[in-house]
């Protein structure tokens, strides 16, 4: 059955308003029409099973007749954040699509010393607006009843600062004295978690004193270097193991 996304305040009552661009995507390339049935959820934990009730393909508009509310899933273990050093080339948007699968809560994108990709003010914008919507699909495409937060672009000593609200900092860094990322998880069962990933180059020898405290581990991703695009979701896939098991 076909799952489309509609915000918590499009749903009143037993009826959900879907409009826009997701409308014209239900009406217009789908084909769909009243009677169909689709599943739709709010982006908050709820999925709602139903039909189209009306459809209006001139105006972008559809309503859904709720007939089942569901909570299918919730994410098992501690909350994960992903603090991201923006990589090169666009490969920000395989980080945002591949971590929205894995699980995480939120994406942080950062730009720190060495950080090639320094976006301006407009350019923020666009990119944050382009990776919301590509978070958005793959919430969809992956069967998540909600969708991650996707932060504005943030400067990393702005963000180091803000470490202390986290229950666990990971930092995949080269230096020498590093933990295996099961090792710093041992023990962490719920809380959130944050997850720092450098740009190519590393995170450098300043930056890296900045961020110590007693919450956060710097961690090892292995014998090999990997790109700053594969680290985070490597990362990922290795605490979605850990918590799951």
């Amino acid at each position: 059955m076909s799952r489309f996304y509609a915000p918590k305040e499009n749903v009143k009552g037993d009826q959900i308003t879907i409009d826009g661009s997701e409308a014209h995507h239900i009406l217009g390339v789908m084909r769909m029409k009243g009677g169909d049935k689709v599943v739709v959820f709010d982006g908050t934990g709820n999925e709602y099973s139903g039909f189209i009730k009306q459809a209006d393909t001139r105006r972008k508009r559809l309503i859904v007749e709720i007939i089942r509310t569901d909570k299918p899933f919730s994410e098992k273990g501690p909350e994960l954040i992903l603090a991201q050093a923006i990589p090169k080339k666009g490969k920000m948007d395989f980080v945002i699509e591949k971590a929205t699968e894995l699980g995480v809560s939120r994406i942080i994108p950062i730009v720190s010393e060495r950080t090639v990709v320094r976006p301006d003010v407009d350019s923020s914008e666009k990119k944050v607006e382009r990776w919301r919507k590509l978070a958005l699909v793959a919430a969809k495409q992956s069967g998540r009843t909600d969708v991650p937060v996707i932060d504005e672009i943030t400067d990393y000593y702005k963000m180091v600062y803000t470490l202390d609200k986290y229950d666990l900092v990971l930092m995949a860094c080269l230096m020498d004295k590093r933990v295996a990322i099961k090792d710093a998880v041992k023990d962490v069962k719920t809380g959130k978690v944050l997850i720092f990933i450098g740009p190519e180059g590393d995170f450098t020898p300043e930056e890296l004193l900045l961020a110590r405290r007693d919450n956060c581990r710097f961690v090892s991703l292995g014998r090999r270097v990997l790109k700053s695009d594969t680290a985070g979701i490597f990362v990922l896939a290795a605490l979605g193991y850990e918590f799951s098991v």
